[in-house]
C-alpha cells in the first residue's frame, strides 16, 4: 500500500470509529508507530484529522462552534435524565453550599432536587436560577456578570470575582469535552474562566457529562482530571475511556 493510500484509509477509519490510537493504526496497517505519527501529521495539515494525545480523532471532534442551550437540551435527553438522577446521590448534607454550573444536565439535576433537602445554591445560569426560585429549601444566589445568549449564563470578570469569594462543598459542573490528555474543555474563554473559578472554589468537583462528551477536545481547557473527583456519565461510555478516567484517579459513576 502506498503512503497516500494508507493515509486515505486511516482518515476514513478515524472518521468511522471516532478515535484511534497510534498503536492501533500501526498494527492495522503493519507499519511503525513513527510512520503512523507522520501520516497523522500529514492528515492533520490537510484538515482530515486532529492529533490528540496518543492518537487521532476526526477533524470535526475539535469543534469551535458552540451549540446553543436549546439544541443541547434536546440532545441525549434520556442519558442526561439518568445522569441527573444518579447525581442526586452526590448531594452534600442539608445546609451545605453548592455551586451549580450552567448546562442542560445540571439543569435537569436542579429540577430533581428533593423539596426537603435544604441547600445554599450559587449559580451563574439564568434558567437554573429560574427553576430554583420555586424551591423553598434553597437559598438562591444568582452570580453577576454578562449573560451570554448561547448558554444563558453570566460570565466575565464580575462573575469570576464573585465565584472566588465562595467556598462551596460541591460544584456540579458541565463540560463540552473531556479527555485524559486535555482534561475538561469548552470553546469559549469567558465560560472557561468561570468554570475554572468554580473548580478552584469547591471542595469536591462533580462533572455531569453524557458519553458523547468523553473523547472530545475543545479549544480552551479549564481543568485537568487531577481537579476532578467524580464523573457521572451514561452506559454509552467506551470501556477504554472509563479505564483512562479511573487511571487518573477519577471516580466514574455510570448511570
Amino acid at each position: 500500500m502506498y503512503a497516500e493510500e494508507r493515509q486515505q484509509a486511516m482518515a476514513q477509519l478515524v472518521a468511522e470509529r471516532g478515535r484511534l490510537s497510534v498503536n492501533e493504526l500501526a498494527e492495522r496497517y503493519d507499519v511503525t508507530t513513527e510512520t503512523v505519527r507522520r501520516d497523522l501529521s500529514t492528515l492533520e495539515r490537510i484538515g482530515l484529522v486532529r492529533r490528540v494525545h496518543g492518537g487521532a480523532v476526526p477533524a470535526s471532534t475539535l469543534a469551535v462552534i458552540e451549540s446553543g442551550l436549546v439544541e443541547r437540551d434536546a440532545a441525549n435527553t434520556t442519558q442526561k435524565e439518568r445522569i441527573a438522577r444518579a447525581a442526586l446521590d452526590l448531594l452534600p448534607a442539608p445546609g451545605s453550599t453548592v455551586l451549580m454550573d450552567a448546562g442542560s444536565t445540571t439543569s435537569r439535576l436542579v429540577s430533581l432536587l428533593p423539596r426537603d433537602h435544604a441547600l445554599v445554591v450559587h449559580t451563574h445560569s439564568v434558567p437554573i436560577a429560574a427553576r430554583l426560585t420555586g424551591n423553598p429549601q434553597v437559598e438562591l444566589h444568582l452570580l453577576p456578570g454578562r449573560v451570554r445568549d448561547t448558554t444563558q449564563a453570566a460570565v466575565g470578570a464580575d462573575t469570576v470575582a464573585a465565584v472566588r469569594e465562595i467556598r462551596a462543598d460541591v460544584v456540579f459542573l458541565g463540560t463540552n469535552g473531556i479527555t485524559a490528555g486535555h482534561g475538561l474543555s469548552t470553546p469559549d474563554r469567558d465560560e472557561a474562566a468561570t468554570k475554572r473559578a468554580m473548580v478552584a472554589s469547591a471542595r469536591q468537583v462533580v462533572v455531569l457529562a453524557d458519553a458523547s462528551k468523553v473523547g472530545k477536545e475543545l479549544a480552551i481547557r479549564f481543568a485537568s482530571l487531577d481537579d476532578v473527583d467524580v464523573v457521572v456519565t451514561d452506559d454509552g461510555l467506551d470501556p477504554r475511556d472509563r479505564a483512562q478516567l479511573a487511571a487518573a484517579g477519577v471516580d466514574v459513576v455510570v448511570a
